[in-house]
């Protein structure tokens, strides 16, 4: 089973869509997360899961924050949503998460059995801000409550690296650590070097089954994130 997670950085690079979807389509997936998406991608997949669109969320949203240059009309467009989950395993149940805007959860009916995936962004204004923490905190509530209902896999934008000084916040590596420690759950991809888009899967659906990580967009040319695969090989 092949899991991705890639940040599109809002299709700032939406002259390059062909090349994004062919990066998309190289990396073959079996369960893709894209955030800072748009619904102008549209990869080959049976199933499509999103956040609703930014330009539908009302005025005062604010939790945890409109993007600072949501007005600008240059590069602000009205099909972009922050989370997607492309998949062809068929959805048993859809799940609340405590800020529909920014993360999303779905189960998926597997070859290796039901998994919650729960695509994210943590802390869309960067580790930086102040409403970083918060958002942490709040999404923790959700993987501690999710993942008491069965396996469960966290994918997306975790606005932290593990193993170097590339991008993060004591805080950030603490809480998150703690959490997945606490609902045995395995970081799959920390030890890649400058990489905050992250993928995590509860042990027990893991197992003892040896995890490939491989990455692409390593020059930052179609976004100024590198996508990432888990590839567990049950």
């Amino acid at each position: 089973m092949r899991i991705a997670t890639w940040n599109v950085e809002r299709l700032k690079h939406r002259k390059y869509l062909d090349k994004i979807l062919s990066a998309i389509e190289d990396a073959k997936a079996d369960i893709l997360v894209l955030t800072e998406s748009d619904e102008r991608i549209n990869p080959k997949y049976r199933y499509g899961f999103h956040t609703p669109r930014l330009h539908d969320a009302p005025f005062d949203y604010h939790m945890p924050g409109r993007y600072k240059d949501y007005t600008v009309s240059d590069f602000y467009n009205p099909t972009e949503n922050r989370v997607s989950i492309y998949t062809n395993y068929p959805c048993v149940k859809e799940y609340e998460t405590y800020d529909k805007y920014t993360s999303l959860c779905v189960e998926l009916e597997t070859q290796a059995g039901n998994l919650l995936v729960y695509g994210t962004i943590i802390g869309i204004l960067g580790n930086r801000d102040d409403s970083f923490k918060q958002d942490l905190l709040l999404q923790a509530k959700d993987y501690e409550r999710l993942s008491k209902v069965g396996n469960i896999c966290i994918c997306g934008d975790f606005n932290c690296s593990f193993i170097d000084n590339y991008y993060f916040t004591n805080f950030g590596r603490y809480t998150l650590s703690t959490s997945f420690a606490h609902n045995n759950i395995s970081l799959l991809t920390g030890n890649q070097p400058e990489c905050i888009d992250h993928i995590a899967a509860s042990k027990k659906f893991v197992g003892d089954s040896k995890v490939n990580v491989f990455e692409w967009n390593l020059d930052k040319s179609l976004s100024d994130h590198k996508g990432v695969v888990a590839e567990i090989c049950f």
